[in-house]
């Protein structure tokens, strides 16, 4: 697969570089306090990741690197209590560099109130060698198109 072939520009919302994704909480995700877990929102910030970026890169996964999380940061705003209603993640680049990229994501509630945010950091691996290596050219100009601000967390 060539490099260019599993760029997808026209997905997500290019104007402002975020892309929303919504999900559907499960009654299972609550713990014995009545509240959504926080491992379990830590798998919502995972699901709309898968989401997101399967449509910005137009669902194909290049056959000769990977992306490997190295870190991540959550900073639980408030309470998030199980809904029928869908929550809300919206999703952008907030930093792009030489290997590596940060994705930010805020989690709303059904009602619009910020639970929880998130700032993944997803580095670039050769499947062959194991190794970190250079974000391909055509990769950049997807991440380029999402991207925003840092991710406003309370201690910056």
């Amino acid at each position: 697969m060539s490099e260019t072939s599993w760029v997808n520009p026209q997905s997500g919302n290019l104007e402002s570089g975020v892309t929303t994704v919504q999900i559907a909480l499960r009654w299972g995700d609550m713990d014995a306090l009545g509240h959504v877990n926080n491992v379990q929102i830590a798998r919502l910030f995972e699901e709309a990741r898968v989401r997101a970026m399967s449509g910005w890169f137009g669902g194909e996964r290049p056959a000769e690197f990977v992306t490997l999380l190295a870190r991540q940061e959550i900073e639980f705003a408030a309470v998030l209590h199980y809904s029928g209603r869908p929550v809300t993640c919206e999703l952008w680049v907030s930093r792009i560099g030489g290997k590596s990229y940060d994705l930010g994501c805020r989690l709303t509630d059904a009602d619009g109130g910020v639970s929880a945010l998130c700032e993944t950091t997803l580095a670039v691996v050769d499947m062959a060698s194991g190794r970190s290596r250079e974000i391909p050219e055509a990769m950049r100009t997807v991440l380029e198109a999402h991207l925003g601000e840092p991710v406003p967390f309370r201690r910056r």
